[in-house]
């Protein structure tokens, strides 16, 4: 268990500047956290690199981008691609001539999942199969991204690779159960975890979000050499999640989304930067605060936690400008539903026994339960009844303000040199957005 340490102050080191390069090491589909470290990259006058995931065809096989789809790439992110497929996992890889994970699963359904058993000796071939693929990919990504990094040039390499979910029919009613359901739908998250499906997705995870991390720092490995010799600086970024602070009471509590099935990848790849740091490698990871985005929206309840952040803006010496934060998320509410009396719903619901049962920083993840889902759901569907539009909600908002305010805090706290895992809980965020908007 990594130990706890909250960012607690705003940096201000700047350490990069016009031609230095940043390197995306995810492809941007949506809006998301990483957009903040690009506007920060762009303000430097950094260069815009990434990568691609690549695409599949109609058999399942990867390929690279079209040049459609490569020219749509890089015009979303403003910056050349390189386009060659870094698709990370194995849920699709296989030997020649074996069945892939993801055909292994075919047959799964909600009857037989629990008892259906997959063959590990078939399936670490597979994963063998899926990081010789990656690796030899990443090399070659570096070798052209290396050309592209001046002589003089500092380097900023994000990592944002997340997931790793095996696209079977059978697993969203299941998730639906373990992350929406309450009463006679509720599922145990255990059930999954101890399920061999629930064994793989979580190797799959630790491929996708945490190994990448490595295999990125290996690959780079001769740019960092090159760089460094020549007086330069190289940074790693990546993002965490494990739990954060919010306000409860009057007073900054860690808490959590439960459960959180990443969780166990998400702590890997804290170990993946504290052994990068060890060998004098600045691999950073920034355990964020709870945002809705598209893939989060499973998870009923995530979002619960954003809405304290109205009151730390206030906390942290906010004024007009938080006080129109305030007002923008009072009009997104029904006719004569006070703004307050949402806080108070919240606050209410954290200070109920079961929700402050689950805030056990050394127990994390730990597994659902159906008291859980009945006041975390239950809460979350009353909260999201009280707006006028439930595609416009206040915690979508507030998630914009969270990745407002991230992006500068990962880009100047990667640049200090801080530690290996970070948390950026409500304090710093709130501080950080009113030195934005003073």
């Amino acid at each position: 268990m990594t130990e706890f340490k909250p960012l607690r102050h705003i940096p201000h080191a700047n350490v990069f500047r016009k031609g230095d390069v940043f390197v995306l090491f995810g492809e941007l589909f949506g809006r998301g956290y990483v957009n903040g470290l690009i506007d920060e990259a762009r303000a430097a006058g950094m260069t815009i690199v990434g990568i691609t995931v690549g695409r599949r065809d109609e058999s399942g096989a990867l390929r690279a981008l079209t040049a459609e789809e490569h020219a749509e790439a890089e015009e979303k992110l403003g910056g050349r691609i390189i386009n060659v497929p870094l698709m990370a996992g194995f849920d699709m890889d296989a030997p020649e001539g074996e069945q892939n994970p993801t055909e292994m699963l075919s047959g799964i359904t909600l009857k037989s999942w629990q008892e259906d058993k997959l063959d590990w000796e078939k399936i670490e071939r597979c994963r063998e199969a899926g990081v010789r693929r990656f690796t030899s990919s990443a090399a070659t990504v570096m070798a052209e991204i290396d050309k592209l990094v001046p002589q003089g040039a500092n380097v900023f390499f994000a990592h944002t690779m997340a997931g790793g979910i095996p696209k079977i029919k059978a697993f969203l009613a299941i998730a639906n159960r373990i992350y929406k359901g309450r009463g006679e739908r509720f599922m145990s998250s255990r059930a999954l975890l101890d399920s061999d499906l629930g064994k793989l997705i979580l190797m799959n995870f630790d491929e996708v979000t945490a190994n990448t991390l490595k295999y990125l720092i290996d690959a780079s490995s001769k740019i960092r050499e090159r760089v460094t010799a020549a007086g330069g600086e190289v940074r790693y970024t990546a993002y965490g999640y494990h739990g954060t602070e919010v306000l409860i009471g009057n007073e900054y509590v860690w808490q959590t989304y439960t459960n959180y099935t990443q969780g166990y990848a998400k702590m890997r790849l804290e170990s993946v930067a504290e052994a990068a740091w060890k060998q004098g490698v600045w691999a950073t990871v920034f355990n964020c605060p709870e945002i809705r985005t598209n893939s989060s929206d499973i998870f009923v309840g995530v979002e619960l936690p954003l809405i304290p952040l109205l009151k730390a803006l206030k906390r942290e010496g906010g004024g007009a400008w938080a006080d129109e934060q305030w007002r923008i998320c009072q009009d997104l509410l029904n006719e004569g539903v006070s703004l307050q009396s949402v806080l108070d719903k919240l606050e209410g619901y954290n200070q109920d026994a079961t929700s402050a049962h689950f805030r056990n920083f050394e127990a994390w993840p730990m597994d659902n339960t159906p008291a859980l889902a009945d006041v975390m759901i239950g809460t979350s569907d009353e909260i999201t009844a009280l707006h006028k539009d439930r595609k416009a909600l206040i915690t979508d908002h507030l998630s914009s303000l969270v990745l407002e305010g991230a992006g500068p805090l990962m880009f100047h706290g990667a640049a200090e040199k801080i530690a290996p895992v970070l948390w950026l809980s409500h304090d710093i965020i709130a501080r950080q957005l009113n030195e934005l908007h003073k």
